[in-house]
Formats: structure tokens, sequence, C-alpha cells
């Protein structure tokens, strides 16, 4: 029994050299692979059972690991759509059947249609703008979709918000009624005007027109105007149908110069050609100071081609048009788990949920423990190179050693067999 079980070890032991081989020879052969994860053989020892006077000789049993949450470093490139994950978390890709995966391999292109895929052909997936400011769905993949660099192209959006910050000075003249902006006379007067750009359905500009004037003792009146309908020269009066929206504002001397409770704190109107315009008017005040503008904007945007993306920290991708504005498209979704080396790894350097893993978790880069992203930067495979040398050379002796002790049986095997001769 003890010649049989001494081969049997020397066997298992060429066996779990060989799986140790197998791993160094897979490491060596992705030194270079961008997100490889190195795998490692741990041994253990099968020991058998025996007496006193008689030795069991067991075996050694392996057991694989992936050192799947130590991070390369990085190697920067000169593409933007190349992304590492500076910390925790992985991305999240498809394959063509929709499968979601997990992996770190961020070498990102535009295919045909412009998603963007990865060099095993994974396409990478986030939360798209179009439905507002995404928000993760923490426990699944429910709301990602392929992320398409391609999706902004001369797009044209209509105004729909704006706000308008300013203080009126409390030390203007009353402006007789006959003679307020609204009436739209040759005679109308006013105590401050200031302009906005915002954009019709097309993307086409529009100018309106903010004439503000004091109408009464903390009072005044907003009246906005098409500019395309105003008298060359002078403004008024404007045309027919130029005259947008006229509101009141109401201020409260005893509260800084801010708007009363019971004032309006905004202005609606329709942009000709174009959607309905919400300007918010609630941080305005009126102080005995000169009219000085804090803030005024509009949103939407006239047509314009993509000439670039931009991918910022926290994963959101935006897409640089040929006017300069940087409009946000998609954002890339991270995920996480308890256990990261006990993920299943699969072909293609992606991963899957492992029963030992715990349960993946998605959120954005830079939250809740995940790492930051980094544009133009791929993680290199964490293989070290020279200590899989030294486990090759390490392993190839313990074969050697292993198969002495396999031989050694064989022969004195031999010797037992040949007893009677």
């Amino acid at each position: 029994m003890s010649l049989y079980g001494m081969m049997s070890t020397g066997a298992s032991g060429m066996n779990a050299q060989a799986n140790r081989l197998s791993t160094v020879a897979d490491n060596i052969a992705n030194a270079n692979t961008t997100g490889y994860k190195k795998a490692s053989v741990e041994f253990s020892s099968l020991v058998l059972p025996g007496t006193n006077s008689s030795y069991n000789s067991g075996a050694v049993q392996t057991d694989v690991r992936y050192a799947i949450s130590q991070p390369g470093t990085l190697a920067f490139t000169t593409s933007t759509t190349d992304l590492a994950i500076d910390g925790d978390g992985f991305f999240i890709v498809q394959d063509s059947n929709g499968v979601p995966f997990l992996t770190r391999a961020g070498s990102f292109v535009p295919d045909g249609d412009g998603n963007l895929v990865n060099a095993a052909g994974y396409t990478l997936l986030g939360y798209d703008y179009e439905s507002g400011v995404p928000a993760p769905v923490v426990n699944g993949f429910d709301g990602l979709v392929p992320v398409n660099i391609s999706s902004g192209s001369l797009a044209a959006n209509a105004s729909t918000l704006g706000i308008f910050s300013a203080n009126l000075d409390a030390g203007k003249d009353i402006v007789a009624a006959a003679d307020l902006p609204s009436t739209n006379s040759a005679t109308a007067e006013y105590s401050h005007k200031s302009s906005l750009v915002a954009y019709d359905n097309l993307g086409g500009e529009v100018l309106l027109d903010f004439y503000y004037t004091k109408s009464g003792a903390n009072t005044w009146e907003v009246t906005v105007y098409d500019r395309a309908g105003a008298t060359p020269g002078t403004s008024f009066p404007y045309a027919a149908g130029a005259l947008l929206q006229t509101e009141t504002l109401t201020f409260d001397p005893l509260n800084k110069g801010l708007l009363a409770a019971a004032s309006p704190t905004d202005i609606a109107l329709t942009v000709p050609g174009g959607a309905a315009l919400t300007v918010d008017l609630s941080e305005m005040t009126q102080l005995d100071y000169a009219f000085t503008v804090q803030k005024g904007d509009v949103n939407g945007n006239a047509p314009s081609a993509v000439t670039d993306v931009v991918i910022s920290e926290d994963g959101t991708i935006y897409a640089k048009q040929e006017n300069g504005e940087l409009k946000p498209l998609y954002r890339i979704a991270l995920a996480s788990v308890s256990s990261p080396d006990k993920l299943r790894p699969l072909a293609g350097n992606v991963y899957q949920q492992g029963v030992d893993s715990g349960v993946i978790t998605t959120g954005f880069a830079g939250s809740s423990g995940f790492g930051k992203i980094v544009s133009s930067a791929l993680e290199s495979s964490n293989v070290d190179m020279a200590q899989e040398l030294t486990d090759m050379i390490a392993s190839q002796r313990s074969y050697t050693a292993n198969s002495k002790v396999f031989q050694t049986g064989s022969d004195l095997m031999d010797v037992l067999v040949n007893l009677k001769r």
C-alpha cells in the first residue's frame, strides 16, 4: 500500500505543479493585456489516516486564485475614450446577446454605430441623460443602455427654462401708467433694460428684450418683447405681436429688498417659433444701488456638430460641439462586490458574480466607495514578470523532484514484482 501511495502522492505533486505552471503561462501570455488580473495557485495538504506502525502518504491539492482586487498601473494614451478606474469598481459591459458582465478593461473605441466597444468586443453601458439627470439602480442593471457617442450630433434644443437675477435701483423715479413699456407707445419709458438669447424649435436664436420699470412704490413692471419686432433705432413702438409677456413684481423694503411673499417669482412666455419658456426671477432685489446683473442664462442650444468627446472623473460623457458647448449624453455606471477576488473570470477579461463574491451593487464614480474614472488612460496588467519567471523555475524544480518520487516508487515496485525470480 505504501508504494502505491508513494506513487500517487508523486503524481498529485506533478499535477499540482502543472497547474501552477499553467497559471504562470497564462500570466506571462497576458502580461500586456489591458486590465488582466493574474492567477496564482495555492497548495493545501491532503492527509490520509494511518497508524503508529504505518504511514499512508496523502496528496497535495490546489486552489486557483485571481488577484482581481489588485490594481494595475495606469498607462496614459491619446484617446479620450480609453478609460481606467483609479480605485475600486468595475465597468459594466454587455456582449452581443445583451448579457451584462463586469470588467476593468477600458480600451473603448466607437464601432460603426457609435457604441463604445472594448478590445474583447464588449459594449460599455451607462445611463442616458434623455430623461433627465440619471440615478443608479443600486441592486440591478435596469436602466442601463449602450453608450453611443454619436447621439449628440447636430442636436438643437428649444429653450424652456431660464434664470435672471439682478438688483433694481430703488432710487429710480416712478413711471406713469400711460408711459409704461407694456403700453407699447412711442413715448414708453423704462428704468432698466437687459436682453437674453433664447432658441426656437429649430435652434435659431431669438433675442428677448426685458424691460424693468418702476411703476409704484416697491413695485416694478417686467415686460418682455421679441427684438425682431423692434423699431430700428428706438425700439418703441414694437410691431404687433412682439409683446410676449408682462408681470408685476412686488418687493418688501423690510426684508432686505427681496421679493414680497405674495409677489410672482417668475415670468412665463412663449418663444416665437419655439416652446414655452419660464424665466426664474426669484433672486431679484430692489436696493438703493445701481442696476447690477448677477446671473442670466437660458437653456437650449443651436444645432452644432460634435467635434470631440469629454469624459469627466465622475463618469459623465459630454459631447463637445463645434460652438464649444458641452452636452451631457451619458453617465457611466460602475459596479462592485464585497469580495472581488471571488468573482468568476470568463474569456475576454470579464467577470460574473460568483458563489462567494457577494451581491453586485451599482453606483457612480467618486461616490459610495467607487474610484474615479480617468480618461485617456488604461489599466495595465498586474502581472509581475520577474515574479512569474521565478515561480516558473521553482515550479519546474518541484515538478522534477515529484517525478523522481514517482520514478523511485516505480523502480521499487519492479523490485517487489520480481522477488520470486
